[in-house]
């Protein structure tokens, strides 16, 4: 087999290999990162220590396993950006740990994500005691995110002046252009009340980066023309 072939197919293996082991460790194993992420950089600090001290392979093809990698990379970012089902392959959901109070077993199982591990990471959110959780989510980077009960969150100046009833959680209905149609049915929400806010607001779902009914039932929308005349972040 020609050499650079060789290189080329060694080097896809190695990242399919690397992606699939990122996998099964879990989401904790790489907290803060990414599964991609974490990919990313073992790969390219391999790739460069082979590079710096590998002296028995030829630099060039050394050369050719980190322009394969970079490519790789580069388009599992682009596909991801622009595709959403490519985005949940490259970098998976958040997983529901703690729904209603109750602690969901079998997804921790899955993810061999420990109780141990739970409420250590409910002690860094200042949570000594898991029954003031009402939803907890282990998201992509391994990090937990949560909501705490009603009766355990903080009073703030708006809870002094009126009662705040129990809030649910924000509903995603449009991402990227897309109309989440599995969010709305298992919510209850007609695709016709959507079209007639969208109508009001003289927008298309394909004109919408992101739509969101929030807890307290607003309808947030963000669409691709922010009309941002000084932006603050600019590449």
């Amino acid at each position: 087999m020609n050499t650079y072939i060789d290189v080329v197919i060694r080097t896809i293996v190695a990242f399919i290999a690397l992606y699939v082991a990122a996998r099964i460790l879990g989401k904790h194993t790489v907290s803060r990162m990414t599964i991609f992420d974490f990919i990313a950089v073992v790969t390219l600090g391999s790739v460069t220590a082979n590079l710096s001290f590998a002296l028995e392979i030829k630099a060039r093809y050394i050369f050719l396993g980190l322009v394969v990698f970079v490519v790789l990379i580069y388009l599992s970012a682009y596909l991801s950006l622009k595709s959403k089902r490519a985005r949940k392959f490259v970098a998976g959901d958040p997983t529901v740990v703690i729904e209603n109070g109750k602690i969901l077993e079998h997804n921790m199982k899955k993810m061999r994500y420990t109780l141990d591990y739970l409420n250590q990471q409910l002690r860094q959110k200042d949570i000594f005691s898991v029954d003031e959780v009402d939803y907890a989510l282990v998201e992509n980077n391994g990090m937990l995110s949560v909501k705490k009960k009603e009766q355990h969150l903080t009073v703030t100046r708006k809870d002094l002046s009126m009662y705040k009833p129990e809030v649910k959680l924000p509903i995603e209905l449009i991402m990227d252009g897309d109309i989440l149609q599995n969010n709305l049915k298992e919510n209850n929400i007609s695709r016709e009340w959507l079209q007639t806010e969208l109508i009001k607001r003289n927008l298309s779902a394909e004109k919408v980066v992101y739509a969101l009914l929030t807890s307290s039932n607003k309808l947030y929308i963000d669409t691709h023309d922010d009309q941002l005349k000084s932006p603050l972040d600019v590449e």
